[in-house]
């Protein structure tokens, strides 16, 4: 195993890493809408945090030799079901190889976020 980390990311804010290398496959830890410039939440809105989550996991796939098309899975939180059709505007622009997914609505995220996305990638 192989730890993963880049400072363009936010980092972890807990016992845990920004995503783990075994072989081939990345498994990130989920992202929210943390501005790594800032260390906090900034956008204001479902689009906005979701373009942040993925700019997010954009610098960690980098960091561990993957990229958004090497994706084969996600996992999608959404801090409300009615954000899913905006939420999957911003989405479908960064996960154009459509990979499989898994997207829910959960009573509360870290930091009050709105959105936070997880993904598995080869390298």
């Amino acid at each position: 195993m192989k730890i993963i980390h880049t400072d363009k990311a936010p980092a972890a804010v807990g016992p845990y890493s920004q995503a783990i290398a075994v072989g081939e496959m990345i498994y990130t830890s989920g992202q929210i809408a943390i501005d790594p410039a800032v260390g906090k939440i900034v956008a204001e809105n479902i689009s906005e945090q979701a373009k942040q989550c993925c700019e997010n996991l954009g610098e960690v796939l980098r960091a561990a030799g993957s990229d958004f098309s090497k994706v084969v899975k996600t996992t999608c939180f959404l801090a409300e079901i009615a954000d899913f059709k905006t939420f999957n505007a911003v989405y479908e622009k960064y996960f154009v190889s459509k990979p499989a997914r898994s997207c829910v609505a959960v009573k509360d995220l870290p930091a009050g976020a709105l959105c936070e996305i997880e993904v598995i990638a080869t390298k």
